[in-house]
């Protein structure tokens, strides 16, 4: 994964990922499943210029959906990353 735009998909805006950028500086991303933490941080520094801290992230598998009919089947599985800018650093994503 090279691409900065095959890394970062969108960012996830709720109100608690809204209150977390307000108090602490942490962007809420949804990225690809396949980036690692090195390769996030890397896209973010490229995509926004600014320094980045930390980087956690979490997968979350996708759910077991059924149709009209018997056929079942599931939402695709998706990893989320918070991003935690240096000090001093802001982003203004919303």
């Amino acid at each position: 994964m090279k691409d900065i735009y095959d890394v970062i998909k969108r960012p996830r805006v709720s109100e608690k990922a809204t209150i977390q950028h307000e108090q602490s500086g942490v962007l809420v991303l949804e990225v690809a499943v396949k980036a690692n933490k090195l390769e996030i941080k890397q896209a973010i520094q490229t995509a926004f210029g600014k320094k980045v801290a930390s980087v956690r992230t979490a997968n979350y598998d996708g759910k077991a959906r059924r149709k009209r009919t018997a056929a079942a089947g599931t939402t695709p599985a998706w990893k989320k990353a918070y991003v935690t800018l240096a000090e001093g650093e802001s982003l203004d994503l919303v």
